[in-house]
């Protein structure tokens, strides 16, 4: 999925956006697993609704994402398999605006997801913070989340777990917005 941005709907105050993020078992979407989901729908800046799910992967979690996410085994007995929690994430989705941070590693493991399971991939327009971010702070030594939340005054409640670094991804797409369309112009990137 290659990023594309209608970026008129950017500036319509009435464009649905969704933030998003995924905690995961490790890095391959061919390999690992999506364990935790979070979601952060959004218009004209006002959160409007959340998503938060964590997700049974079917498989015991490896100790080093573990030790990123803090989630464990424990806490994903019992949850739903993703087979039954992406039909929701699809819903509320929608056809908003998505945003993300390094979005081809979140929408990387949707779109194996959803491949799996034969569905069709997803069409969604998107915006990848972590470019945005470059563009709107050059110079950074990194364009991490949290450094880039650090810096601008966000507040991460619950780091490196799905629906609070939603919130964040949110919170630096609309300071991005501010910094790179500061009287409203239309191409900005």
């Amino acid at each position: 999925m290659r990023e594309r941005i209608d970026y008129e709907s950017l500036l319509n105050p009435d464009t649905v956006f969704v933030a998003l993020d995924l905690e995961t078992t490790g890095l391959s979407p061919q390999y690992d697993r999506i364990v935790e989901i979070g979601a952060v729908k959004f218009v004209d800046g006002k959160v409007v609704e959340t998503f938060s799910e964590l997700v049974n992967p079917g498989i015991a979690m490896p100790p080093g994402a573990t030790a990123v996410n803090l989630i464990t085994d424990v806490m994903l007995e019992g949850q739903p398999q993703l087979e039954t929690v992406l039909p929701r994430l699809l819903s509320f989705l929608d056809d908003a605006v998505l945003v993300a941070h390094n979005a081809p590693f979140d929408l990387g493991f949707l779109s194996a997801a959803l491949r799996k399971q034969g569905k069709p991939p997803l069409t969604h327009q998107y915006v990848d913070t972590q470019p945005m971010g470059r563009k709107a702070w050059p110079g950074r030594h990194n364009y991490k989340l949290q450094s880039l939340a650090l810096d601008l005054g966000v507040k991460a409640l619950d780091a490196h777990r799905a629906k609070d670094d939603a919130r964040v991804c949110m919170e630096v797409f609309l300071a991005g917005l501010r910094k790179l369309n500061p009287g409203g112009q239309t191409s900005f990137f």
